[in-house]
Formats: C-alpha cells, structure tokens, sequence
C-alpha cells in the first residue's frame, strides 16, 4: 500500500481542489483563507519531545522550558537517559512530564520506519508512549510524517470550525466528525489545514466560544 503524502504547496493545492469537488462547502472556506501554510517539520525524536514538553503549557512557557533543556543539552535519548530526575526538574519539567520523556525515550522508537507504516499503525506506535494521545500523534503524521489523509478530529478548532462548515447545531463529538467526514478521504489533510485557516477566521470575527 503506498503512503499518500503532501509534501508541497503544489500538491495542497491539488488536495484542496480534489477535497472541494467532494465537499463543494470547502470553496468558500479556499477563497476566504487562501492556500495555508503546511508547517512541515523535521519529525524524530526531539520534535516528539518538544511536542511532549509543550503539553497543557502556553507558548511562552514552553519556549522557555525547551530552551532551558536545549541549553542543557537534554534533548537526547542518551543525555536523558543519563540525567537524574532532579537534573530534568531543573530545567522545568515537572514529575509527571519526566514520567513521559523517559517513557519516549524507553520506547525507542524507530522514526525511519514510521515513514512506511498505515497511518492507524504509526498511530498505535506513537500512543503506546505514555503521555502521547491521538492529538499529538496526528498532530506527529500530519506536519511530520505529510501525510495526506488526517483530520484531528479531537482538535477544539476544527471540532468548531466543522460546525459552522457542516451547520450543525452543536459542537460534533470526535466520532461524529469522524463519521460525518469520512467521505472526505484521502484527502482529509488539506481539510484539517483549511479548518485549522478558518477557525481563525470565525474568531476574528465573533467570540468563538472554547
């Protein structure tokens, strides 16, 4: 089975125009939003642990906390696997985040095979880590992996940007969206980019309630 990626403006630019002459509510979205940004990253194991560190923090306390570990030199399988607890709560990490680095760094995931497995199988791989949700996961296939057809479905701002697409009268649980959007594969990326767009275009607009 071949692993369907995004991995250029060019080919969003195709998915959006496949994901519309499915789900035509999508054009109006295109036009008001534009072509988003794909906010690749390198993925492996550091861009993990970030992701990890940032969990249930704002983005300013996250920077500082990652920065502190970077200046530290622990942001490695090995240099946290030879540190001491205290050492990692220095820099800011609290017990419970410690408990999910050292899971991640047990793990020891393979990243390079990431790349060929099932999106369900890499998906499964990542979740066994403690502290690594579905969220961060496809959050992990998406802007790590590029792949073409995730739509976090437990993500706040396309639960609500999906509301208003769809007309529904209230927020969809994560299965609703799930069985509601299922006809939009295998092009569900380029939908979780255009929502991710349009709910910031909704809460310029009004008071989106969180």
């Amino acid at each position: 089975m071949s692993i369907q990626t995004i991995e250029t403006p060019q080919e969003l630019s195709e998915n959006i125009s496949a994901l519309i002459a499915i789900e035509p509510k999508f054009a109006a979205i295109y036009e008001q939003v534009g072509l988003p940004d794909l906010r690749h990253n390198a993925g492996g194991f550091e861009q993990l642990m970030r992701a990890m560190v940032g969990q249930q923090l704002s983005v300013a306390a996250a920077a500082s906390i990652w920065k502190r570990l970077v200046d530290a030199a622990l942001t490695t399988p090995y240099k946290i696997g030879e540190a001491t607890d205290e050492a990692l709560k220095a820099q800011g990490l609290s017990k419970q985040k410690t408990r999910y680095i050292r899971s991640l760094v047990d793990h020891n995931i393979d990243f390079a095979a990431l790349e060929n497995m099932p999106n369900e199988d890499a998906i499964k791989t990542l979740t066994a880590v403690t502290g690594i949700g579905r969220w961060t996961a496809e959050m992990y296939l998406l802007f790590s992996l590029k792949r073409a057809d995730v739509l976090a479905v437990d993500d706040l701002a396309i639960k609500v940007a999906a509301m208003e697409l769809l007309g529904l009268a209230e927020r969809p649980t994560p299965k609703q969206l799930n069985n509601l959007t299922q006809h939009w594969s295998p092009y569900r990326s380029a939908a979780s980019l255009l929502l991710w767009s349009y709910y910031g275009l909704l809460r310029n607009k009004t008071a989106v309630p969180l």
